[in-house]
């Protein structure tokens, strides 16, 4: 694995954990009854982005290392993945 399709694999990774992170626990405007004007009443109340964002940063670590270790032992391969048998092998 290249350099660049791990930086590739982290960037999709932790976005992936992002959007399964950002909704957990979250209490939006109307729940708490106190509605902003001009917001939505489902707009989050206290979003906590940097609380957030450092979740799926410590999630994103150990999960993009075992897929860089699965991907590099070989254990998974292109040729595995070809459900169309698009690849030629050689």
């Amino acid at each position: 694995m290249t350099i660049s399709a791990s930086l590739v694999l982290l960037a999709v990774t932790w976005f992936m954990i992002l959007f399964i992170v950002l909704p957990i626990r979250l209490k939006s405007q109307g729940e708490d009854n106190n509605v902003v004007p001009g917001t939505s009443a489902s707009a989050p109340a206290d979003p906590q982005i940097k609380k957030r964002m450092l979740i799926t940063t410590l999630i994103t670590i150990p999960v993009w290392l075992f897929l860089v270790w699965l991907i590099s032992s070989g254990l998974i391969t292109s040729e595995q993945m070809d459900i169309y048998n698009i690849i030629e092998s050689n």
